[in-house]
């Protein structure tokens, strides 16, 4: 496939945009090549400005579970527009909204509504520090949780060891108090816990890793993370922005087997549009402004946009039809993926939970950040463009999630399936 006026675009773009992009994984970094400019996205498909027209996995990286331009969605912000896009006042979709939550997380009492994911972590790191009176934070290595300062960090020399930026600007003191330890760690969670325990704040993890691929956490080192929080005193911290409704109808707390102390959420809950939100039990929230010392605010938080579109998206979620539909695809694109890598004998595996799934060129299923580093990052760039070429959009990167939607169906499975093995062979023809 050509791409010429996706070519033009982005040199175009360059002498505006930082780098010719909003966020930098757009710019095919890790890939290489020129980014594809999109200009419409229809159900479970988007259509690029020299109009190819591609399966879609990447679902803006996971808030459309509902799928592009779903009728439902339209209709609610066309009515919704008509009133007003934004006030800076209370609306009742603000407490609607709040009170679906709830229902889908029924160990939440309060909620808090901001405009992004980066927003809600930061909060809910300010919160925890406000109510434990502690300082430090851990968290793993290859889970995002924004680009907040604090969290912009790479581990130090040693469990005893804080840690150390990673990204210019960010100052030694705003990571001093960032502990980054091993997803799936069990044995360093204990040491460090040992050695620190009365000075965490908090525990902040993603309880399905999404941001280095898909990584599904080992069940004990989530009741370890648990048990040494209930212990010190510390506070678990859930980020659910990409797994929330996605790995199950629920919070993660429904196969997990562990509540934790506060919920960060994203994503889905906006509809497609800008929103985050932070909650947990009334004796946490209550320590934010107004009742609180804890200060936070936002003109845009809470728009009514954002909070008619999230809210009609949990309406059509609530009785679970979308997450067996979700599921019944899924099931069988992995299923057919792995009978591809048979068939062809690939050296590849895929991660899988719920809608989230991620393919990694490599013979043993990854568990932590490290594990994924090592795998064939050149032949998943190979890949990414052969799979382009087919009419298949995925995330390009090998450290993002690809996500499927409540409109995927089966034409959409045998084409992906078909492509998938045609690229495989094509792969092994070379070798």
């Amino acid at each position: 496939m050509n791409h010429y006026q996706s070519e033009s675009l982005f040199n175009i773009a360059q002498q505006s945009l930082v780098g010719g992009v909003n966020s930098p994984v757009r710019a095919y970094k890790a890939v290489g090549g020129t980014p594809v400019f999109l200009k419409k996205g229809i159900g479970s498909h988007v259509v690029c400005e020299d109009n190819h027209d591609y399966i879609d996995y990447v679902l803006s990286y996971g808030p459309l579970i509902l799928g592009h331009a779903h009728p439902d969605i339209l209709e609610t912000l066309a009515k919704t527009m008509q009133a007003g896009t934004t006030f800076g006042a209370p609306t009742q979709l603000e407490t609607d909204l709040a009170e679906a939550i709830k229902s889908f997380y029924p160990y939440v009492e309060k909620v808090r509504f901001v405009s992004s994911g980066t927003e809600a972590s930061m909060s809910a790191i300010r919160v925890a520090r406000g109510v434990t009176k502690r300082s430090i934070v851990v968290k793993f290595k290859g889970c995002y949780h924004g680009h907040v300062d604090s969290l912009l960090v790479a581990a130090g020399s040693g469990s005893a060891t804080l840690g150390v930026a990673d990204s210019a600007g960010v100052l030694l003191d705003s990571v001093s108090h960032t502990a980054v330890l091993d997803y799936n760690n069990t044995q360093q969670v204990h040491d460090f816990f040992k050695d620190h325990g009365d000075d965490i704040a908090c525990v902040l993890m993603e309880p399905v890793a999404g941001n280095m691929g898909v990584i599904v956490p080992d069940l004990d080192f989530v009741a370890v993370c648990r048990q040494w929080c209930d212990k010190v005193g510390a506070l678990l911290v859930f980020d659910e922005v990409m797994c929330g409704f996605r790995t199950q109808r629920s919070g993660t707390h429904e196969w997990i087997g562990v509540e934790p102390d506060m919920v960060i959420l994203g994503k889905v809950i906006g509809g497609g549009l800008p929103c985050g939100a932070y909650a947990a039990k009334a004796a946490i929230m209550d320590y934010v402004a107004p009742l609180g010392p804890v200060y936070q605010a936002g003109t845009l938080s809470g728009n009514p946009l954002a909070m008619s579109a999230g809210l009609t998206t949990l309406r059509l979620l609530e009785d679970g039809t979308v997450f067996k539909a979700l599921d019944n695809y899924t099931s069988q694109l992995v299923s057919g993926i792995e009978n591809c890598i048979q068939a062809t004998d690939m050296s590849a595996v895929v991660s899988r939970k719920g809608s989230m799934f991620t393919l990694f060129f490599t013979d043993t299923l990854p568990q932590s950040f490290s594990a994924v580093q090592a795998c064939d990052q050149t032949l998943f760039k190979a890949f990414f463009h052969a799979m382009l070429n087919q009419g298949i959009f995925l995330p390009p990167s090998q450290y993002e999630a690809c996500f499927t939607s409540a409109l995927h169906d089966d034409n959409d499975l045998r084409k992906t399936l078909s492509s998938i093995e045609a690229v495989f062979s094509m792969f092994k023809k070379a070798s």
